[in-house]
């Protein structure tokens, strides 16, 4: 089932074109990882979901449904997009609760996220002592407040110490266990790798790819399998002779595609090479995605590669 729908959606600000006819579906069930480089329309997108930002054309449905037209919106969707997007003020347990009165949502459910979080010792503090970590756990408690089947997160990571990201992680695949649907923006590929199933990937506006973890990586990829032999040279003769591609690796290794792990051993066990690996390798996450957006970035940094004396 697609319960977030963009169609052809586009937005500009002045003759900045932020989102540019993007089209894509997020499925329930499962966590959907958004990924792009910085200004490629995330945030723009996340936002025009919400109904924050009107789109210049197309249109964005949640179940069908425009945000606007949800009778109790944070019953049914629920997002954190900005930590600190909260009155400095106010306490932890007061923002929830004048949120909560706005839908009539019980206001034991505020003890409830509350301690869902691990806020509960601090739900009288102001929020404008809170750290951004802090923050970033009062929004997650927000946007779980009316126990919403859709959750959309933009970078709920940012300012989490390890134990905190590996709560999130956690959280968002129960959340998805449990059939929501779950739409998280990230910089993190590592996490990305270890939280997503699925992956909408933009760039400068535009959709690069919709799908899975897993087929992103695969069609974007030569295969490639990692050979150790005390009979390199050899090996290298006898594999090129049945169309495979080799070049030499690291350490005296070989490197060697247009063949498989199957057909590899079975070339070296008729010739009497002996194997010492023979290992499948597979891109990162990281990797395929800094390839395929890298005309898609504004800014290139250059590693130093010398310090003048």
């Amino acid at each position: 089932m697609h319960v977030i729908e963009a169609a052809r959606l586009s937005k500009s600000y002045g003759r900045t074109r932020a989102v540019d006819g993007l089209s894509f579906e997020v499925r329930a069930g499962v966590v959907t990882g958004f990924l792009g480089p910085n200004g490629s329309g995330k945030s723009t997108t996340m936002r025009m979901i919400m109904g924050l930002d009107r789109p210049n054309a197309g249109d964005v449905t949640l179940d069908g449904r425009r945000y606007h037209d949800l009778r109790w919106p944070l019953r049914e969707v629920g997002a954190l997009l900005e930590a600190k997007a909260v009155h400095p003020g106010r306490s932890a347990r007061n923002h929830l609760l004048s949120l909560a009165q706005t839908n009539t949502i019980p206001k034991e459910r505020v003890d409830e996220v509350l301690e869902l979080v691990g806020l509960t010792a601090v739900a009288g503090r102001k929020v404008g002592k809170f750290s951004l970590g802090m923050s970033q756990r009062l929004g997650i408690a927000s946007a779980l407040l009316g126990d919403p089947g859709v959750l959309l997160f933009d970078e709920p990571i940012n300012g989490l110490d390890p134990e905190g990201i590996l709560w999130v992680r956690n959280l968002l695949k129960s959340l998805a266990g449990e059939g929501r649907t779950i739409f998280v923006s990230s910089h993190l590929m590592s996490e990305m790798s270890l939280t997503a199933t699925d992956l909408v990937v933009i760039g400068r506006g535009k959709l690069i790819a919709d799908t899975t973890v897993d087929d992103f990586i695969r069609s974007n990829t030569v295969a490639t399998v990692l050979v150790r032999s005390p009979e390199a040279g050899r090996l290298a003769d006898v594999l090129s002779s049945i169309g495979a591609s080799v070049t030499s690796g690291e350490g005296g290794s070989l490197l060697v595609t247009k063949v498989d792990s199957a057909r590899i051993g079975e070339a070296a066990h008729a010739a009497g090479i002996a194997l010492h690996e023979l290992s499948p390798q597979q891109a990162s996450l990281e990797e395929v995605f800094m390839e395929l957006t890298s005309d898609s970035v504004d800014f290139h940094g250059h590693a130093r590669v010398g310090v003048a004396s």
